[in-house]
């Protein structure tokens, strides 16, 4: 009877010692406090986004967070929608400056065969 109390103690001494030790270490769950509402730990240009400035981005990593594999996947796929996007762009506003220069081609011409007559 007295080993048995004797090794109860001595499990509960050294679950004790544990928690105490893992609530040291660990904290006791308080929240962290949230970032000022303008601060980010990630940082963006502050002009026009690229596929590559969104390729490298990186998050600080946490104990408590995200799957690391799955926010490089959400990255990568969002990059190559910005390419792709900027790729469409461009390509359009070439067509459009295309099309404007041919626009004015034949005004020019007029405006020339006009002046180019003789004097009536």
């Amino acid at each position: 009877m007295g080993t048995a109390l004797i090794y109860l103690f001595v499990v509960v001494a050294v679950a004790a010692a544990f928690f105490g030790l893992a609530a040291l270490v660990f904290g006791r769950g308080e929240e962290l406090a949230p970032l000022a509402p303008d601060a980010t730990p990630t940082r963006l240009p502050s002009g026009e986004i690229a596929g590559e400035h969104v390729r490298e981005l990186r998050f600080p990593q946490a104990v408590r967070g995200y799957r690391m594999a799955e926010v490089d996947w959400v990255l990568d796929r969002l990059a190559d929608e910005l390419d792709r996007v900027g790729a469409e762009r461009d390509g359009l506003l070439g067509r459009i400056a295309e099309l404007e220069s041919a626009r004015s081609r034949p005004a020019a011409s007029a405006d020339e065969a006009g002046l180019g007559g003789s004097p009536a």
